[in-house]
């Protein structure tokens, strides 16, 4: 495996079967005819957290909805290869599932409007041009677009264990932006799918200091943070060079602070990873931060 290729970073054996195994067993509970693509994955879970609110709620129309939904019933929300949503902050949920707040596919979603597919359309191409198009198509199919923000304020963007193969996030006018969150919230949904395909369980009482969070985390949360930290600068570094606009010392200063970041895990990581028993996961994660390391020490 090259230690340059994004591509060969997130190829993994086992990802796709454990896909569509989860979303075969889906499709019976619910009763409904899913395929086996990725965003059917990705769809299946919606349905079946939405079946469950309808249920919850009493709902026989909604649940019904789910029951008999598929993906070729969203495709006014398709912008191929993804579903783009831009709900409200009033259509966001919250429940036992999330600590944070979530958006799910329901019979009332509509779509994105235009300058939303436009500037994902931008931001993937981005990604597909700097090695992590196939990162955001099997691991980022449906993509959730929150609040319009400025360079200047404070981006958020989070994925969920209950939702695999989502991304929600706030977003700017700059494509290259978009791309750095969503490469980010899919490495994040990537580790989630190798971890679950290799049957791979980490010990919840072992903690690393995670100079991102500022405080210790658990072997699962600090090894996420190296892996989708490592993805965002691996992209950033190379798209920062055909950016324009504020865009550019944005991404400058993106670098820079994880610099510091990633000097301050060297040191912890290779016992953090001991803890991995899958070899191939194991050494995914270590040379995409060996990669950024050394990029970072080019750069000095």
């Amino acid at each position: 495996m090259s230690a340059l290729s994004p591509e060969a970073l997130v190829t993994l054996d086992g990802i796709a079967g454990h896909q569509r195994l989860r979303t075969s067993r889906i499709a019976s509970v619910l009763g409904n005819r899913l395929g086996s693509s990725v965003l059917d994955y990705a769809v299946a879970h919606h349905l079946l957290e939405g079946a469950e609110h309808a249920a919850r709620a009493r709902d026989a129309d909604r649940l019904d909805w789910y029951r008999r939904t598929t993906v070729g019933d969203l495709t006014h929300l398709s912008a191929d290869p993804h579903i783009v949503l831009n709900p409200r902050s009033a259509e966001m949920l919250r429940s036992e599932i999330s600590e944070t707040a979530y958006y799910l596919v329901g019979p009332d979603s509509s779509p994105a409007p235009p300058e939303a597919h436009g500037l994902v359309r931008a931001a993937t191409a981005s990604a597909t041009e700097h090695g992590f198009g196939t990162l955001l198509t099997q691991h980022a199919p449906v993509i959730c677009l929150l609040n319009r923000r400025q360079l200047d304020e404070t981006l958020h963007s989070w994925a969920l264990t209950r939702l695999p193969g989502t991304v929600f996030t706030d977003y700017t006018a700059h494509p290259e932006v978009l791309a750095r969150d969503l490469i980010h919230e899919a490495a994040h949904n990537w580790l989630n799918g190798a971890l679950a395909a290799h049957n791979v369980s980490l010990p919840a009482d072992v903690t690393f200091f995670s100079p991102w969070r500022g405080t210790r985390r658990s072997v699962f949360g600090f090894l996420h943070a190296c892996w989708a930290f490592s993805l965002t600068v691996l992209y950033v570094r190379e798209a920062r060079r055909s950016a324009t606009g504020a865009a550019v010392p944005f991404l400058d200063t993106h670098l820079r602070q994880q610099a510091v970041k990633f000097a301050a895990i060297t040191e912890c990581l290779e016992q953090a990873l001991s803890y991995v028993p899958a070899n191939e996961i194991r050494e995914r994660i270590g040379r995409a931060v060996g990669k950024v390391v050394t990029s970072m020490c080019s750069a000095d």
